[in-house]
């Protein structure tokens, strides 16, 4: 794992053309500027970071951004900015309690706004936006009142390289809130609150908005937030209805539009369609963007910003197959990802591994593992008597927010393991929050699943993967259709359209061995509408066919925990009466 040790002095540029600086025990700290720097100016002095990891609902916490920059090459650590997870400014200035529980700054509470002359001591960072390992880094918050705003803004300022307006939240919760997307309606009250902050918060605001129906009135939208005063726009190339299996495409060439059409020193991020690495780089050339933020590609694969080990020096981490293509292995982000959050969040020592495998060690018995899921069951149950009463498992129930984030993370990065391996995927399920031995468990299982695919794999020369590719319900129909049209057969203008329109090729081109990270490929609306997941009114219906991508209504598949950032997107994992719904927490709120 690379873990950057550069300090603050590197970690977050000048706020301002004359910042001053203090030393404490040997490291300098940035104080507050005189004078902020603004757009073009302010993003230079951050490093211009072209890669963005989008603030996601209770998923860009504090572990996960630490295991997304861990890929990132050591020399350049400034090459990745990450978001908080949305916070909601109402709650996070009058509740103690919600602001201590998702933002963790310092060892001790946020009981006041930080002095904004006087640093803390080294000894007294703790995690979000600790200077020497989580810059730069901006703060997101959903908010509808401008004096709210600015006070909650203020908790976080001296730790952050700026504060993010969230106006592209599409879920239900955001319309009873009244925030995030349905905000865009009042666009005097979406001034009001980027210009109360440009003009009182210490630093920058920057903003995140969708598009609307068309280009003139996206382009209208967005001249309105730069004229209030953000520093950096964000463009979610999808329109508020665009959500769930309603998802579709994003469009870029609005982006494109509005880079064309608004002033040149606006700094302008594109979101939306990014799957892999190689998306961002298109990203970047169709639509001129400064930089790239992905979500949800970055849950499937904390590493989608980072580019691939060279041939040769792969490591036990990264996986490449005869064709040469590859990822990195489940079991290697795993033990990433589970020794961030022993060395920063819980602060002791990892438990000591044997190194991962590959085919060419020599044969070892594999770790013990009782009944697929570990020692825990075999606790539980005794061989005689009557059946006792199920005790509590973890402990105490955990409020911090890198432990109540780790089994959605797995759910999502575990996704291809768990969908065939039934046993990973129950023990997975009943893990608890802070239960880490129950998570070192899935660990062993993982370990030992991603062993058997790489040592099939090895003594098949490579078959057992060209096998299950063949299965690909997807890729077969597409198979199916290709030799059809090879054969001469009459084929319909409207199904050409149809499988044109499809995701098969980006399944085909995105697909990896289970054992590896990669991309979930949605299937689009129409694809969606055909299998069943997804029902329409009639009028929605006709729109589709009509060959509108979005479509207005709420998703089927998506449900609302009742708090404010707490959107739950419910996800089906498996099939027939083995499928477990699990809690699919992470939806982009930008």
């Amino acid at each position: 794992m690379t873990v950057s040790n550069e300090g603050p002095a590197s970690m977050a540029g000048p706020t301002s053309e004359t910042q001053q600086s203090t030393t404490t025990n040997g490291a300098s700290y940035a104080l507050p500027a005189i004078k902020k720097l603004h757009g073009r100016a302010f993003y230079k002095s951050i490093g211009s970071p072209k890669f963005i990891l989008a603030p996601m609902v209770d998923q860009s916490e504090f572990a996960w951004r630490m295991l997304s920059r861990s890929f990132m090459p050591s020399s350049s650590p400034r090459d990745l900015l990450a978001y908080t997870p949305m916070l909601h400014a109402r709650m996070f200035t009058e509740t103690p309690k919600f602001r201590d529980a998702h933002f963790q700054p310092l060892r001790t509470s946020l009981t006041s706004h930080p002095s904004p002359t006087t640093p803390p001591s080294p000894a007294d960072f703790y995690l979000d936006g600790n200077p020497t390992i989580d810059r730069p880094l901006f703060a997101q918050f959903c908010a509808n009142n401008p004096p709210e705003l600015l006070n909650a803004a203020r908790y976080v300022a001296p730790f952050v390289d700026a504060v993010d307006l969230n106006l592209g939240c599409p879920q239900g919760i955001a319309r009873k809130g009244h925030y995030g997307a349905f905000l865009q309606e009042d666009q005097e009250l979406i001034y009001s609150l980027i210009n109360k902050l440009h003009n009182e918060l210490e630093i920058p605001v920057t903003a995140k908005i969708r598009i609307l129906e068309t280009r003139e009135k996206t382009l209208e939208y967005a001249r309105n937030v730069v004229k209030a005063g953000v520093s950096i726009l964000t463009v979610h190339g999808r329109t508020r209805e665009m959500k769930g299996h309603k998802t579709g495409l994003a469009d870029w060439s609005v982006i494109r539009f509005l880079r064309e059409q608004l002033p040149k020193e606006t700094v302008l991020f594109a979101n939306g369609n990014i799957l892999r690495k190689e998306d961002i780089s298109r990203c970047l050339e169709e639509t001129g963007a400064d930089g790239v933020m992905s979500a949800e590609g970055n849950l499937y694969d904390p590493a989608i910003f980072a580019d691939p080990p060279a041939v040769g020096e792969e490591g036990r981490e990264f996986w490449r197959g005869r064709d040469g293509k590859g990822g990195w292995r489940m079991d290697a982000v795993f033990r990433r990802y589970m020794d961030i959050l022993y060395k920063y969040v819980l602060e002791q020592p990892a438990p000591e591994r044997k190194p991962l495998y590959l085919p060419s060690d020599p044969e070892l018995p594999p770790p013990v593992v009782e009944n697929g899921v570990g020692k825990r069951k075999a606790e539980d149950e005794e061989e005689d008597g009557p059946p006792k009463k199920k005790r509590k498992r973890g402990g105490e129930r955990t409020s911090n927010p890198n432990l109540l984030a780790m089994q959605p993370h797995l759910f999502h990065l575990l996704r291809p393991l768990v969908s065939r391996h039934h046993n990973v995927r129950d023990a997975l399920a009943r893990c608890r929050a802070g239960d880490i031995a129950a998570f070192e468990n899935v660990l062993q299982l993982v370990e030992i699943a991603v062993k058997e695919g790489l040592k099939e794999y090895e003594e098949s020369n490579g078959k057992s993967w060209e096998e299950e590719m063949e299965r690909d319900e997807r890729l077969k129909a597409a198979k199916e259709a290709e030799e059809k049209l090879k054969g001469g057969e009459k084929k319909e203008e409207s199904e050409k359209e149809e499988m044109d329109e499809s995701s098969v090729e980006t399944v085909r081109a995105c697909k990896r061995p289970w054992w590896v990270v990669q991309p979930y490929v949605r299937p689009l609306p129409k694809e969606a509408l055909a299998k069943g997941s997804l029902t329409l009114s009639k009028k929605e219906r006709a729109a589709l066919e009509a060959g509108a991508v979005a479509v207005k209504g709420e998703s089927n598949v998506v449900k609302e925990s009742g708090v404010p950032n707490g959107h739950v997107e419910v996800e089906k994992v498996g099939e027939g009466r083995e499928e477990i719904e699990i809690p699919k927490v992470g939806l982009a709120c930008g």
